[in-house]
């Protein structure tokens, strides 16, 4: 690799396999890592990532709850609020059963697993746990370090580098539930491309979203672009029958205290009509993902039901309490 060559498919996730087993060193681990700050990874090399840390994961079976995943790369910089979770939330309570897949932040003030952490929710990587909150509320979430146990010879390099690396991209694609849908929010054009790349390799219903002003999710503050199966549409903040938003309406505090207090208000129809807004576009595209059948307006209107009529934060209650 430091003369240039890139890994096939196979070689990247045979290279990462050694690597969850603890066959290499810090120190090689850091240099294979080093690579890839000195050039792109490729989509090929991306997947064959995505198959190591898949096959190295605990995977509880909830095939049976046909479930979607609302989840973003990150590192977008934006500190915005909650806005995937709130997002699987309104899903919940609209019917749709959601294996959320997250972890602590890295560059905003509140992670899903901070959110949900402060909020009551208790971690745990048991089916028959995983399964009652699906039961109860139409929702789990997967702490990601209960499920990865091959982070344990990965993390501490990471924490040692104290820079991005290809790790930044890849918890989306490692959800251990193997949700059915998948809306995935990435941040620049490079990992859209990567992200399509790959998911169509995959037995998965995705959307892969990105704002063109540089957020990882559907943040009405610009045009939105959506990869789906076979398709790439543009969507103006209009096509959801809504305004465009300033960036600062969708702000997500400084401190985790802030961020749950945001969350909350908005599940109990106190959020302004940007922080709601904003929710709903993003709830509504993966509920177009789960019902084909329905127009994006059908789906907009079934997300604010799902959060108007009080459904989605009774699911919270019910996973949390």
């Amino acid at each position: 690799m430091f003369e240039g060559n890139t890994l096939s498919q196979i070689q990247a996730k045979e290279s990462l396999l050694a690597v969850g087993k603890g066959l290499h060193s810090e120190v090689e681990f850091a240099s294979f890592l080093t690579v890839f700050k000195m050039r792109p990874i490729t989509s090929e090399e991306l997947g064959g990532f995505r198959d190591a840390m898949d096959e190295l994961s605990l995977k509880p079976d909830l095939s049976e709850y046909n479930a979607i995943d609302v989840v973003g790369t990150g590192g977008d910089g934006k500190n915005t609020f909650n806005i995937s979770t709130l997002a699987c939330f309104i899903l919940a309570g609209a019917g749709v059963n959601v294996t959320k897949h997250g972890n602590y932040a890295v560059s905003s003030i509140s992670g899903s697993s901070n959110l949900l952490e402060f909020l009551g929710y208790k971690f745990s990587n048991d089916p028959a746990k995983l399964k009652n909150d699906l039961e109860k509320g139409n929702f789990c979430f997967l702490h990601a370090p209960l499920f990865h146990p091959a982070m344990k010879h990965i993390a501490p390099v990471r924490r040692a580098l104290k820079v991005q690396t290809f790790f930044n991209i890849l918890g989306p694609m490692i959800n251990p539930s193997s949700p059915k849908f998948q809306v995935l929010g990435v941040n620049n054009h490079e990992n859209f491309d990567h992200y399509k790349n790959v998911y169509k390799t995959l037995d998965v219903k995705y959307a892969i979203v990105k704002s063109t002003d540089g957020y990882d999710e559907i943040s009405l503050t610009a045009d939105t672009l959506i990869a789906r199966d076979k398709s790439e549409i543009l969507l103006s903040p209009g096509d959801f029958g809504m305004e465009k938003v300033n960036p600062e309406t969708i702000f997500g505090g400084n401190s985790i205290d802030e961020a749950a207090s945001i969350f909350l208000n908005i599940l109990k129809g106190k959020g302004s009509v940007e922080q709601n807004n904003v929710v709903v576009a993003n709830a509504a595209v993966g509920l177009q993902l789960v019902h084909p059948q329905k127009t994006l307006a059908e789906c907009v209107d079934l997300a604010v039901e799902s959060l108007k009529s009080g459904r989605a934060l009774e699911k919270l209650r019910k996973v949390t309490s």
